[in-house]
C-alpha cells in the first residue's frame, strides 16, 4: 500500500506540472469544448474552455505504469502482465474519445462521432478486453464474489457477455457523468481508490499500483478542472477511466458490487434511461410529453432547480464516498 500510494503521489507531482502547458496547447489548436443548444443556459459561458484534458491522464497513466515495468524488468522481477488489460482499454478507449472530441470540435461542432458507429468500437474494445480476461490473465475467469458467501461463483463462459457490458456500460455511465467541473474526475478518483483498497486486501498488488496511479493522474487534471473549469476531460478522458474502472472490478471479481462503488454514474445512466424512455411512452400512450426530471442527466436537473455547480459536485461526491464505502464493506463480507 505505501509503494501504491507514493506511486499515486509521484504521479500527481510529474502530471499537475504538465498541466499549464496542455491547457495552452488546446487553446492553440482551438480545441474548445462546443455547447449543445438543448444544455443548461448557465453552460453557455464554458463555450471555447479546452476539452480533451483526458489526455493528461492517460499519458501520464501510460507513462509511469510502462517505467515502473520497465525497472522491474531491468530487476528481473516479474512484468506487470494483470495491468495490460485495464491499460490497454484505458488507452484504446481514449484514442476512441480523442477520436469524438476531435471529430466535435471539426466536422460536427458539438455532436462528434455518430453514436451507431462509436457504440460498435466500444463492444470491439470491450469484447477483446474481455477474452483476454477470461482466457489469459485472471487466475479466476469466470468467477463472481457475492457478498455474504465465503467462496468465489464461476459462472462459466457467461462471464464473456457481462464483462463486455459491464465495460462497455461503466464507460459510457463515467461519460454522461461528465458534465460539472470536477464532477466525473472526483467520482472516478473515488471508486478507483475504493477497488485500490479492494485489491490491497486481496495481494493483488499490480492492481493495487495502477488504481492509484489513475487516482494520482486524475487529481492531477482536477487542479486544472476546478470549477471554474480551465480545461474539461472530453470523451478521450471519461471513456478511458470508465472502461478502465470495469476492468479493475473485473479483475477484482467484485463486479457485483460496482454499483455501489460508482453509485453517481449508475444514478446518472439511469436518469438519462428514465426521462427518455418516459418521454417516448407517454407521447405514444397518453399524448403529451412528461418527464421526471427538468432536464437530463441528473446532474441538470439540479442546476435547473437552482443548485450551484459546487454544491452539486461537492454532495455528489459525498454520495460517491458513501457508496464507496459501503462497497468496501460488502467486500469484506
Amino acid at each position: 500500500m505505501a509503494y501504491a500510494l507514493t506511486l499515486g503521489g509521484v504521479t500527481f507531482l510529474l502530471a499537475v506540472i504538465w498541466g499549464s502547458p496542455l491547457v495552452e496547447v488546446m487553446r492553440r489548436l482551438r480545441l474548445g469544448k462546443q455547447i449543445h443548444i438543448e444544455g443548461p443556459q448557465t453552460h453557455q459561458s464554458k463555450m471555447g474552455t479546452p476539452a480533451m484534458g483526458g489526455i493528461l491522464i492517460v499519458a501520464w497513466v501510460l507513462i509511469i505504469s510502462i517505467t515502473i515495468n520497465i525497472v522491474r524488468m531491468v530487476r528481473n522481477l516479474e512484468i506487470a502482465e494483470s495491468v495490460i488489460i485495464p491499460l490497454g482499454v484505458m488507452v484504446f478507449y481514449a484514442i476512441l474519445g480523442a477520436i469524438d472530441d476531435y471529430q466535435g470540435f471539426r466536422k460536427r461542432p458539438g455532436v462528434g462521432m455518430l453514436a451507431r458507429y462509436k457504440i460498435w468500437y466500444q463492444f470491439a474494445i470491450a469484447i477483446l478486453a474481455a477474452v483476454l480476461l477470461y482466457w489469459r490473465v485472471n487466475d479466476y475467469h469466470g468467477y463472481i464474489a457475492i457478498p455474504t458467501v465465503p467462496v468465489l461463483i464461476d459462472i462459466g463462459i457467461w462471464y464473456l457477455p457481462i464483462a463486455v457490458f459491464i465495460i462497455v456500460a461503466t464507460a459510457n455511465a463515467v461519460n454522461l457523468t461528465d458534465g460539472l467541473d470536477g464532477l466525473a474526475g472526483i467520482i472516478s478518483a473515488t471508486a478507483f481508490a475504493a477497488y485500490g483498497i479492494i485489491s490491497f486486501l486481496q495481494n493483488q498488488q499490480f492492481l493495487l499500483a495502477f488504481s492509484f496511479i489513475v487516482v494520482g493522474a486524475t487529481f492531477a487534471f482536477l487542479w486544472f478542472n476546478a470549477h471554474p473549469a480551465q480545461m474539461f476531460m472530453g470523451d478521450v478522458g471519461s471513456l478511458a477511466l470508465g472502461g478502465a474502472l470495469g476492468v479493475v472490478a473485473l479483475m477484482t471479481n467484485q463486479w457485483l458490487i460496482l454499483p455501489l462503488i460508482a453509485l453517481v454514474p449508475v444514478a446518472t445512466t439511469l436518469s438519462v434511461i428514465l426521462q427518455v424512455a418516459s418521454a417516448v411512452l407517454s407521447r405514444r400512450f397518453l399524448g403529451r410529453d412528461l418527464r421526471p426530471f427538468k432536464m437530463a442527466p441528473l446532474h441538470n436537473h439540479f442546476v435547473l432547480m437552482g443548485w450551484s455547480e459546487t454544491q452539486i459536485v461537492q454532495r455528489w461526491w459525498l454520495v460517491a464516498l458513501l457508496g464507496a464505502m459501503v462497497g468496501i464493506a460488502m467486500a469484506l463480507i
